[in-house]
């Protein structure tokens, strides 16, 4: 069975008829020639399927484009501003050489801008030791580790990734002073 859809992607509203099985990752990628999301393991485990969805972080191998009709969908190809500026993610990632091969690189930088969100949202993760919604969770390595635990890097560029990360969110705690 099929169904009509209607997606806004990184800005530009697109309109497609799926099977109603086809995942947003699929509807992306093959639908709609938008390759910023990778098919890594196509079950969820490795996130380099990773995008924000309404703003929210999701594997979007999982998820099912008939669920999000009228959906934001943003792509690391999405991340820059306007001005086609890099986002600041972006330029941590290139300052840091937080990317080897680059394969699961848009994955880690949607994860990433989705995680910098919930922290500031105040939202807790296991390693968050004050649980109390009014105080700030300092992103410590061991915070941003386990928040970014759902993306894997074959490379093994975690260290870089985990600088990067940190430079940007140790920038949005002093702007929110």
């Amino acid at each position: 069975m099929d169904a009509h859809v209607t997606l806004r992607v990184d800005g530009e509203e697109r309109s497609l008829t799926v099977d109603t099985r086809t995942s947003l990752l699929d509807a992306l990628r093959d639908r709609l020639g938008v390759t910023s999301p990778k098919k890594g393991c196509d079950h969820g485990q490795c996130g380099s399927c990773t995008v924000l969805l309404d703003g929210r972080r999701v594997v979007s191998c999982l998820a099912l484009t008939v669920s999000h009709d009228g959906a934001e969908v943003t792509t690391a190809a999405g991340l820059p501003g306007p001005d086609g500026r890099l986002h600041p993610l972006q330029q941590a990632f290139w300052d840091h050489d937080a990317f080897q091969c680059g394969y699961c690189t848009p994955g880690q930088l949607c994860s990433a801008a989705g995680m910098l969100e919930e922290a500031d949202a105040g939202r807790p993760s296991h390693a968050t030791a004050d649980l109390d919604p009014a105080a700030r969770t300092p992103l410590t390595d061991d915070e941003i580790r386990e928040r970014m635990s759902g993306n894997i890097c074959r490379c093994g560029a975690y260290v870089n990734i985990v600088a990067a990360i940190r430079e940007v969110g140790d920038v949005s705690e002093v702007t929110e002073r």
